[in-house]
This record gives C-alpha cells, structure tokens and sequence, in this order.
C-alpha cells in the first residue's frame, strides 16, 4: 500500500523542482546570448554614460550635407585590426543607393560610381583600393587623395572630403594585430609618406629579419621599441610632420607624445564621423544621420574576436597598457565623444519626434474646430430655410 505522506512529499518536490530547473534553463539561456562583456544585449542593464569631456554643439551636431551626385568624396581612414574590413564591406555592399556600387564576384574592389557619372564616392580599399599606399594614415591621406583623385577623373579643384575612420580598446586592438602577425601578416609594403619622403632605415627599423614575424610571441612583440602596433590609432590620426615625422631626435619624447596626441584628438573631432568598434549599432545609427544615407541591413556586434580569445594576466595587460598609454587615452576621449554625439542625436531625435507630434496634434485640433464651425453653420443656414419655406406656404394658403 502507498505511503500518502511520501506521495505528498514526492509532489512537493516536483513542484519545487519545476521553477527551480525553469529559472536554471533561463540563466544558462541568457548568458548563452548575453555574454559577459556584451554590449549588444539589450536585456542587461546598461551602465549609466557620465560624460568626462566638455565638447560644443558644433562637435556633437555631426550632419553633413554630403551630395553623392556632385564632387564630395567619403574617404575612410582604415586603420588595422580596427573592424575595417567589415565596415569597409557595408560601404560597398550595404548601403541604400540610387546606384549601388558594382561588385563582382572573385573581385577585391567594387565600382562605386555617381547616378549619371564616371565618378568615384568613395575613397577606399574596396573602391579606388590602396591609392595612397598600403593602410594610408591621416598624414598620407591628406597629402595624397586630393591629387589621386585629381589624376582620377581630371577635377578641379571644390570637392568636399569626408574622413571616417573607426576606433577599438587599445589592448584589444593590440593583441589582435599581435595574432595577425604571428600567423604572417608584415603591411611591410606600407608607405609611411610623410613630408615628401619615407622614413629612413635607422628610423624605422625592422622587429624581424626576413619575410615576415609569423610565429612571434607576445613578449617578443611587446620587446621590439620600434613595434608600429604600439598606439598605432594615435600615429595614424596624428599630423606626423607636427613631430618631424618619425624622427625621433627631432624632439623629446614627452613634447613628441603631447604633440601627437593632441593632434589625434583634434583631427579626430573634426572628422565627418568615426565609429567605434565595441558599438556597432551606435556607429551605423550615427553613420546614417551624418550622411543621410541608410544601410539596407543592420550591423551586427560580434564579441568572439581572436583577441577576446587571449588569455593574458594583469601585468601583461598592463604593460599592453603601458605600450599604447596615448592610445588609451585617445580612446577614452574618443569613448565619451562618440557616445556624447549618440544621446546628442538621439535627444535631437526625440525633440523633432515631439514637435511632429505636437504639430499634428493641432493640426487636429484644428480641423475638428473647423468641421464642427461648419456643421453649426450649416445648422443655422437650414433652420433659416425652413422657417422661409414655411412663411411662403402660409401666406400662399391664406391667398387661396
């Protein structure tokens, strides 16, 4: 015969174990789409933004008025290991156009052409391709896209340029170039053009002999002084003829760092735009309102990097920092300028959205004012009618 307590107590844990194993599945669930880290889950709570910086209205209203059927240019400053070549990608392929841009299959560039002209958009790798040399930074690219782009298409001169660019954390950054290098990549073919000439051998030397670095340890790489992946952002936003180039005896090195940061924060602020690769979402939402221009699909936050692959301890984490010092303080000011441009823009937005609303409103109310006006005088008008009408038929029956 069956124990009724134990039946009840065997219930008891069935209904106790339900929820319990429910909220496990949830849990293991959400961390599974959520990740630690993540910052395109919109479920888990957002850290609160301060803003550390004071930047003008003039910096964060950031809408050009860019005419893709004239002369103006989007020139995109590709900086390594930043999420360029899938930004890069979404400028060719992804973008809502009159006419998109050409692409082939088994093809690296695409024909980014005005509606009705010959004429290039787009300056970049998957457009007019390395033009101005290999990862061209600010120094290069200012000195050369206007001339490139004159030999092009024989302009004149008048054409607007956009520069764009896209940022990523310092160390994250670093150790994915770090992994790129160590599975062969050199860049060695870059140019480094700065004042007319490329750098000497005694002022850029080489961290290998040989091809290439393939097989390079971390250590390895953080030992080499001359290491271009140390702030590597900084060096490629800065005016390097500020700091004689890469001529390191041209003066200090801590009047050389002030110098370069400094005109890396300021030739950054003024771009037409740049994103943030830890923000995907923000960046092509702040993308679309500069420009005017809509992506047909929406970017995609993808946090599973070879460098979020790298386990590396607190004192190698902090010599990475020590490495690239001007490049995380580039960052930072970076961080909190993109993300002061975003509420800036969305606050904007929601104001525009109020006043669209609140027009509409009194166009309402307005129009039933003025339906009610006219059925009321439409009233008055029909009463008066009849009382005529009655009047004449009176006095007709009186006649007969």
């Amino acid at each position: 015969r069956n124990n009724p307590a134990a039946t009840m107590d065997d219930r008891s844990n069935k209904v106790i174990l339900v929820p319990i194993l429910a909220v496990l599945f949830v849990m293991i669930g959400y961390q599974y789409i959520c990740p630690a880290g993540s910052n395109s889950c919109h479920l888990r709570t957002r850290d609160k933004f301060t803003p550390r910086f004071n930047f003008s209205e003039r910096d964060l209203l950031r809408r050009v008025d860019f005419d893709i059927r004239g002369d103006d240019v989007i020139v995109f400053l590709h900086i390594q290991k930043t999420g360029g070549t899938t930004f890069g990608r979404h400028l060719v392929r992804n973008i809502r156009l009159e006419k998109p841009c050409d692409c082939r299959a088994g093809q690296k560039r695409c024909t980014c052409h005005r509606p009705g002209k010959e004429e290039s958009w787009l300056f970049s790798r998957f457009s007019t391709g390395w033009s101005c040399g290999l990862h061209a930074d600010w120094t290069e690219l200012t000195s050369c896209v206007p001339a490139v782009m004159g030999r092009k298409e024989a302009k004149k001169n008048g054409r607007n340029f956009y520069y764009i660019t896209l940022l990523r954390d310092p160390v994250s950054r670093y150790l994915s170039e770090w992994k790129h290098v160590q599975r062969g990549a050199t860049w060695k073919t870059s140019l480094h053009m700065c004042d007319g000439r490329a750098p000497t051998q005694d002022e850029l030397p080489a961290c290998y002999s040989g091809d290439d670095w393939s097989g390079v340890t971390l250590r390895e790489f953080m030992d080499c002084p001359s290491n271009l992946a140390n702030n590597r952002q900084v060096r490629m936003l800065a005016d390097l003829s500020l700091v004689g180039c890469y001529n390191l005896s041209f003066m200090s090195e801590s009047e050389r760092s002030h110098i370069l940061l400094s005109s890396a924060k300021t030739n950054l602020r003024n771009m037409a735009f740049f994103g943030l690769t830890e923000f995907q979402r923000k960046t092509q939402y702040l993308f679309e309102r500069t420009f005017r221009l809509r992506f047909i699909s929406a970017f995609t936050q993808i946090n599973s990097t070879r460098a979020a692959g790298v386990d590396v301890d607190e004192d190698v984490r902090r010599r990475i920092d020590a490495l690239n010092f001007l490049d995380v303080q580039l960052y930072e000011y970076a961080k909190d300028l993109f993300l002061q441009r975003f509420q800036f823009a969305r606050q904007q937005e929601r104001q525009r959205e109020r006043l669209r609303r609140r027009q509409e409103r009194r166009r309402l109310r307005e129009q039933r004012a003025f339906l009610y006006q006219r059925r009321q005088e439409g009233g008055e008008a029909e009463e008066e009618d009849a009382t005529a009408t009655t009047e004449d038929y009176t006095s007709q029956v009186v006649r007969w």
